[in-house]
């Protein structure tokens, strides 16, 4: 495809970016836009924003999208997007689960790289030939599990490799929240319709929306690897067709042990994502409600507070601090970050270049591994709690 020169910002020309779903009525899209625009890195120039032609126009019209880069479907945007000199390098799929994998793949053969919402795919199957499909084409594909880009969230996963932990024993990531405590989707409600509809969402209902981002943070931080699971998913709203609470133990590779609760009807919690990690040496508390700060315990001293930007703190984690310590960064911060990655990885393949190792994103692999839990996790509790190993 080729790359002409556009608006330029920073000594860079801003990365032409295209957005399937997030139309009106929707919440991630808008979250996703702001993040794109954060860092200056990116310009929504096309979209196919709702899966009603009239509707996807007219989101289009109020975001600015000129008519003739306001598509109707996502097929006709791959399509038409790839065949112009001055198309998009990037989409941004925003999308109820179901509709992952068609639009990933469309934009895939279409040579565009790829910035896709979390689970993955509805199915391993699918997410499997999504890895598949980006190793062939060698696109860049980004999975937005934002918590990743918090500072404090690098501070921790720097110091786990850093060896100041020892040996981890116990990994444990909450994620509760209590918006489905009643039956919301049979109001019309739209982002809890869909997301409680199989069709759309998956098997998995909690498990696939909240749970998926517990598990990623785990891995993520830790650095291990999953070996079998022993799950609980449970329906407390009655007529509800998929599960609100997920209760999950862990058994890592390599002999670690662990817990994942994720709840969307435990009263009280709003966005309740929190992670523990403890080994040999010490321990680190994580909570996302509190984002910029870290507790760290090394074994037989004092519990530390680690502030984002203050003593202590990691290149990594000030590597991707945009404000001074004592101005809170959040949720959009976070998604900023991952767009920023994102942004570093598309100009180092346009280049012809590898990313610089410091380039950090969730990618299509870590997907799979999020659909894979999702698997696994239903067939346990369909199993009435066996432990089923990852594959």
């Amino acid at each position: 495809m080729a790359i002409e020169a556009s608006n330029e910002t920073g000594g860079h020309r801003r990365i032409r970016l295209g957005m399937v779903g997030g139309g009106q009525g929707a919440f991630i899209g808008a979250v996703h836009r702001i993040a794109a625009r954060i860092d200056d890195q990116f310009e929504l120039v096309a979209g196919a924003l709702a899966s009603d032609p009239v509707r996807a126009k007219t989101s289009a019209k109020e975001l600015g999208i000129a008519d003739g880069r306001a598509y109707g479907s996502f097929e006709e945007m791959a399509r038409a997007e790839a065949a112009r000199a001055d198309g998009i390098e990037a989409v941004s799929i925003v999308t109820p689960n179901h509709l992952h994998s068609p639009v990933a793949k469309a934009f895939l053969e279409a040579g565009i790289h790829v910035i896709c919402d979390k689970p993955l795919t509805t199915t391993v199957a699918e997410a499997e030939e999504l890895v598949a499909l980006v190793r062939k084409t060698g696109r860049i594909f980004v999975v937005t599990h934002n918590y990743t880009g918090y500072p404090m969230i690098r501070q921790a996963r720097a110091m786990v490799a850093n060896g100041d932990l020892g040996e981890i024993r116990l990994v444990k990531a909450e994620y509760l929240q209590d918006w489905l405590t009643e039956p919301l989707e049979t109001t019309g409600q739209k982002q809890a319709a869909w997301r409680t509809d199989p069709s759309r969402s998956g098997a998995g209902g909690c498990i696939g929306d909240i749970g998926t981002h517990a598990y990623n943070l785990a891995c993520f931080v830790s650095g291990l690897e999953l070996d079998e699971l022993l799950a609980q998913l449970s329906t407390f709203v009655e007529g509800r067709r998929l599960d609100d609470d997920v209760q999950i133990l862990l058994k890592w590779k390599g002999g670690a042990k662990g817990m994942l609760w994720a709840s969307q009807v435990a009263v009280g919690n709003e966005n309740g994502l929190t992670l523990r990690v403890y080994g040999s040496k010490g321990g680190l508390e994580w909570a996302q409600e509190n984002p910029n700060h870290l507790w760290f315990t090394p074994y037989g001293k004092p519990r530390q507070l680690l502030t984002r930007g203050g003593a202590g703190a990691s290149g990594e984690a000030g590597r991707i601090t945009r404000i001074p310590s004592g101005h809170p960064e959040g949720y959009l911060e976070g998604f900023a970050t991952i767009y920023a990655e994102a942004a570093r990885a598309i100009r180092a393949a346009a280049a012809g270049e590898k990313p610089h190792p410091d380039v950090v994103f969730p990618t299509v692999e870590d997907g799979l591994a999020g659909v894979k839990l999702i698997d696994a996790a239903v067939k346990s509790s369909a199993g009435n709690g066996v432990w089923v190993r990852m594959t």
